[in-house]
């Protein structure tokens, strides 16, 4: 076999080219687009931790790939694989049609080949999955490397019982087995994540530098992140990474962190080969004082060359920011505040402080060198009702002005969408969070992101809005901050303009689809197909300007020299791990063929 494991990653809907979706704003605020070809860090963290062990794996982003090329043809690419195993993520929702489309194609063309899916929405339906006929395994939990490791070498060698593997669903004579899921490690370190060191040498060692791109233009915007934590100290009702939804879904009851020792090691590693902002993942004060104190203690000890951006869970003091500002020449701070309301904060879980402590932590890191402050806001959150969104605009300008109408500060919204995220209090007991839900099983989740237009890949209501409620009242939120934009100077006339025409076509294309909804289904078939080519650019960005989201930074890459010397050092280091992986298989079987003799 030429692999031992080839990851692939899924777009949203598979069939993304040839259906017309009016995506809309779902993924506006995230670095990807609406086929969310961006793939979960773990994928490289496998990657890179069974590469270590001697194993060759490769990482195949198939979203970008089509999204990069529409002439890409992803069966010839699969047909032509050869391995001892496919892996698949179901890691975001969303994926929940685009994944299983894929592993229908793969095992159609590699019928003896195991599939095994993996990831937080993986985990939770993991009963539904492995009742496909073309899905093997599914692997449970948030770290599966060592889990990973032990499958493969089941696989490659049967040194390992299936039954004895924790965390895995599999089939024994076509009925589902499901061991304990006991693999809940502590710490991260043992891992690298994300795996730049393998997505960089994979590059030399493949040969192929577009098959693991994380998402469509990282080339030209090369952003990267490195991972603090697992699980969550926060309890936010509507995610499904919270305190609680660790703990039912993946049997975490404790946070496990990355210590600041190697997360300094990793910014040290991304410097070498990249100039883009980095973003520190989660809240850092969430492992406590003594751990953010040593964390940038390490900071202070190094050359940092590259811009960090960290993110707020909730309210921030000023020494907080006195301790960034003294060891990092330039960063950035993210808070997601949902709303100006701090009953519903408070209800959510999500900053949960007054609005003057809101306030404070904003004039805190704009006085202590802040370079940019993005906030976001949230439509069809419990609770909320439509002029409660409304509202929120509001509150962007009683922020804007109490900080001195300062032009480092960037206000965002975007809709709750498509999902609400399995696991979630929300999702969970959504009579009791205010939510109606329209979606229960994969299937409900795979019929309902293939539907023509966001309102009606919704997979809930609440008790105060109904999907056209958070359609409308999400595209005239936009609209009233665009225009506050523009009052502050925040945008330019041209972007202003051309985020209004976006949103006015947006409401033009969803009264358009709901009217072709009501044809018979040939009719609608082809009024959809004329509209497809139409909604393309509207769902690129279409309620904040395309560079709203952008750190400027003049220099993307660091030098050719350095990019070389990483690859040829990972490159070696590969050869000396891969000769001693065959050393010690010889071993093993010169002893099992002496103890046969004996």
């Amino acid at each position: 076999m030429k692999y031992d494991l080839v990851l692939l990653h899924a777009p949203s809907v598979y069939d993304f080219r040839k259906n017309a979706l009016l995506a809309g704003p779902i993924s506006d605020v995230v670095p990807s687009s609406p086929v969310f070809e961006m793939y979960p860090i773990g994928l490289t963290s496998i990657a890179e931790y069974l590469e270590r062990q001697g194993l060759r794996v490769k990482i195949i982003n198939i979203a970008n790939r089509m999204l990069m090329d529409e002439k890409f043809d992803v069966e010839k690419k699969l047909k032509r694989i050869k391995t001892r195993a496919f892996g698949i993520d179901l890691h975001w929702l969303p994926h929940a049609h685009g994944s299983i489309e894929l592993a229908k194609i793969v095992k159609n063309l590699h019928p003896d080949i195991p599939m095994i899916f993996g990831g937080l929405s993986a985990t939770y339906y993991h009963k539904d999955l492995i009742e496909y006929p073309f899905i093997d395994f599914v692997m449970r939990g948030d770290s599966t490397e060592k889990l990973m490791l032990l499958l493969i070498n089941h696989l490659r060698n049967g040194t390992h019982q299936l039954g004895g593997i924790p965390n895995l669903t599999w089939k024994e004579d076509g009925k589902p087995v499901y061991n304990p899921l006991s693999h809940v490690p502590d710490s991260l370190d043992e891992f690298d994540i994300p795996g730049y060191r393998y997505t960089i040498k994979s590059v030399f060692k493949y040969k192929n530098f577009l098959d693991p791109l994380p998402y469509n233009g990282w080339l030209q915007y090369p952003n990267t992140a490195i991972l603090t934590a697992k699980g969550c100290t926060q309890g936010c009702l509507i995610c499904g990474g919270s305190k609680q939804s660790y703990k039912d879904n993946c049997n975490r009851k404790v946070l496990a962190k990355r210590s600041p020792e190697k997360l300094v090691e990793d910014i040290v590693f991304i410097q070498r080969f990249s100039r883009a902002p980095i973003f520190i993942l989660h809240d850092i004060r969430q492992a406590g004082k003594e751990y953010v104190d040593e964390f940038f203690d390490r900071l202070g000890k190094i050359k940092l060359k590259n811009e960090l951006v960290f993110e707020l869970f909730q309210y921030a003091n000023e020494e907080f920011f006195e301790k960034i500002e003294r060891v990092v020449p330039k960063y950035s701070i993210e808070l997601t505040l949902e709303t100006h309301d701090e009953k519903i904060r408070r209800y959510n879980g999500k900053f949960n402080c007054t609005n003057v402590k809101v306030i404070e932590t904003l004039q805190s890191a704009l006085k202590h060198s802040c370079k940019k402050i993005d906030i976001f806001f949230m439509v069809g959150i419990p609770h909320q009702d439509y002029q409660s969104a409304l509202d929120n605009v509001g509150f962007c300008e009683d922020i804007h002005i109490a900080c001195g109408e300062d032009k480092r500060l960037s206000y965002f919204v975007a809709p709750l969408a498509p999902f609400l995220d399995p696991a979630s209090p929300a999702f969970e007991n959504p009579e009791k969070h205010g939510y109606k839900k329209f979606c229960h099983t994969i299937e409900d989740h795979r019929r309902a992101i293939t539907q023509p237009s966001w309102k009606y890949m919704l997979s809930f209501e609440t008790d105060y809005m109904t999907r056209d409620d958070i359609v409308k009242s999400t595209y005239e939120s936009a609209k009233n901050l665009n225009a506050f934009k523009l009052k502050y100077a925040l945008v330019d006339q041209k972007t202003h303009d051309e985020v209004n025409e976006k949103i006015n076509k947006s409401l033009e294309y969803i009264e358009k689809i709901d009217e072709i909804i009501a044809l018979p289904e040939q009719e609608k078939q082809h009024h959809l197909a004329l509209l497809s080519k139409e909604m393309e650019e509207v769902n690129k960005y279409s309620i904040c300007g395309k560079h709203e989201l952008k750190w400027e930074v003049k220099k993307h890459y660091a030098n050719i020299f350095s990019l070389t010397a990483i690859g040829v050092e990972l490159l070696i280091e590969d050869i000396f791990v891969n000769v001693k992986q065959r050393f010690h298989e010889y071993n093993r079987r010169v002893a099992e063929a002496t103890k046969g003799r004996t």
